[in-house]
């Protein structure tokens, strides 16, 4: 396979490591140019927000002994697409990735992700994407922490990405998201599969005593695996151990019955 265009972006910002295990896996299949948030921007999923500055920095990270000319973009993980695609990049990418996340983006919360929704908006513009995250603890999301080991995850990051590169998405596909266990190693299984119907991180009600205080609402994983089909992305990852492989639509009209739906919404008029 010839030398191709990749454009990395990620959610947790541009000196995370999960960023750089997946820089250097994708670096062995083609040119890979990085565009990322400037700050931590975890939970922005799709968003384009008017208030982002916009301001590209070039810096030169150092990573195992190998200089990186980046670029920390200001503004959301889907902004930084945008920028690498319109401002950065000498011609479209080839591929967008985006990732590897510090935790695991899967069931319906997927619209919630930075990590996601940078992937989307590569899909958008008609450029295949690939979204990684590596299943951690919840007191490692939203951190760098070195506690962690990607390379696993960045192994299959590259896997998927060089299969995505050699064919073309299946009609009706806009994009690949691939969750990691966190007990994963390379002989690990993966199983194509679909995303669960549940709420995976559930709101959590902010601990203040006026609401003129400062208060965020939080989160707390509270998945439901005794009642999830076995095929979804939050069983294969939570029970089975393996890793979750789900194809994603843009598309997301309701798979109903239109004559049906539409002498309802009439009624009697």
């Amino acid at each position: 396979m010839e030398k191709c265009q990749i454009l990395l972006t990620n959610d947790d910002g541009i000196k995370s490591p999960g960023l750089w295990a997946a820089a250097e896996a994708l670096s062995e299949l083609g040119f890979v140019t990085v565009a990322a948030p400037r700050e931590q921007s975890s939970g922005m999923g799709r968003s384009l927000p008017m208030t982002s500055d916009g301001v590209i920095r070039p810096e030169v990270l150092n990573v195992r002994g190998k200089d990186w000319t980046v670029y920390a973009v200001g503004g959301t993980p889907a902004q930084a697409v945008l920028h690498g695609i319109l401002e950065i990049m000498p011609q479209k990418p080839d591929l967008v990735v985006s990732g590897i996340n510090y935790g695991e983006n899967v069931a319906t919360g997927i619209t919630i992700s930075g990590t996601v929704g940078a992937a989307m908006e590569a899909a958008s513009q008609g450029i295949p994407a690939l979204a990684a995250s590596l299943e951690t603890g919840r007191e490692h999301h939203l951190t760098y922490s070195t506690a962690i080991d990607f390379s696993t995850a960045a192994y299959f990051t590259a896997y998927f990405a060089r299969k995505i590169l050699e064919n073309h998405f299946p009609p009706e596909m806009d994009l690949l998201k691939v969750d990691v266990p966190s007990d994963a190693t390379r002989q690990t299984p993966w199983q194509v599969t679909r995303l669960a119907q549940q709420r995976y991180f559930i709101p959590v009600k902010p601990k203040r005593t006026s609401w003129e205080e400062p208060g965020v609402v939080d989160y707390e994983e509270a998945a439901d695996l005794d009642n999830e089909r076995k095929d979804s992305d939050v069983y294969v990852l939570r029970v089975k151990r393996q890793v979750s492989v789900t194809p994603l639509s843009l598309d997301f009209t309701a798979r109903v019955d239109f004559d049906g739906l539409d002498r309802l919404l009439r009624g009697n008029d």
